[in-house]
């Protein structure tokens, strides 16, 4: 599957990865390490925001919940919510990083011992992942999809992806999801290329990857990360732009690569409250209500399957 994407992306006339792929268990150190930063302003805001409506979320939610988390990473978002809500039935993450999920994974346990906590390994876009969350308890299931994810699928996608998630939950169900706003571009791209280069790392780190797992010879040093934003499209693209002509091997296969030519890691799309709710609508969900900061940065929506 790795091997497949990896070739499939740089074969394109736009070189692409898949985003997904960025976040083995060193990508997913350093995104921790992103969130940390004072330029990457979405986990800070988004922290204070569900600080300030933590309680009013969880009454929203209700009693006796089961919450699924896709892209869990490590869990540490999903905590303080699982802990205001009232008698939840279990947690349920999922994620691609097997050591980041299941290290989570006892953490939760050990803080809070009285909630059924079922971890489950793998690509949340794939139906097999959700097979053994099939059989949940009779109740209210939960969605929680923090971070602004859905803002790495272009609103095509995102929409199947809503879609994806409504199938898998019942009438009356919900989600409960993260969106980075549109706002002023400097914001955005100091978000995204900081002034640490932590970013830099993360997104280069990809090539490392695929150079241990896929027997690639990636130079790190012939590429440059580059971030900046499409107002057309209402997006943040980040780019690894080759600084000479070259060659690499992967796997045995030969790629090119001209100077200045680049391959597109990942998009972040900024949304509207209002084009959020009709996104939402148009996949099967009903939108309830928003919770954002007094700056209109970030928006937390909770919708239910209608």
């Amino acid at each position: 599957m790795f091997l497949r994407d990896v070739l499939e992306g740089l074969g394109k006339q736009q070189k692409t990865l898949p985003c997904k792929y960025l976040y083995d268990e060193i990508g997913s150190r350093l995104f921790e390490r992103i969130c940390e930063l004072d330029d990457y302003y979405l986990t800070r805001t988004e922290a204070a925001i569900f600080s300030d409506n933590m309680v009013d979320m969880a009454r929203q939610i209700g009693p006796g919940a089961a919450i699924v988390e896709p892209g869990a990473g490590n869990c540490e978002k999903v905590q303080p919510l699982l802990e205001q809500l009232d008698s939840p039935r279990g947690y349920y993450p999922i994620d691609i990083s097997p050591e980041i999920l299941l290290a989570a994974r006892a953490r939760i346990i050990a803080q809070l011992p009285d909630l059924e906590v079922q971890a489950s390994v793998g690509d949340f876009t794939r139906p097999e992942v959700w097979r053994e969350l099939d059989d949940l308890a009779a109740g209210k299931t939960v969605l929680f999809f923090p971070g602004s994810t859905i803002g790495n699928f272009d609103p095509c996608q995102a929409g199947e992806l809503l879609q994806f998630f409504a199938t898998r939950l019942r009438s009356g169900d919900a989600i409960l999801i993260g969106t980075d706003l549109v706002k002023d571009s400097v914001v955005l791209e100091r978000a995204y290329c900081d002034s640490e280069h932590v970013t830099a790392a993360f997104n280069k780190n990809i090539l490392a990857r695929i150079n241990g797992e896929l027997d690639a010879d990636f130079d790190l040093s012939l590429f440059a990360h580059r971030a900046f934003y499409h107002p057309l499209r209402q997006r943040v693209e980040m780019h690894l732009v080759s600084l000479k002509e070259h060659c690499v091997r992967i796997a045995g296969r030969q790629v090119r690569f001209a100077e200045g030519e680049t391959i597109h890691t990942e998009n972040s799309h900024k949304y509207s409250v209002t084009g959020f709710n009709r996104l939402l609508d148009e996949a099967g969900f009903a939108p309830i209500r928003h919770w954002s900061d007094l700056q209109q940065r970030y928006a937390i929506h909770y919708a239910q399957v209608a």
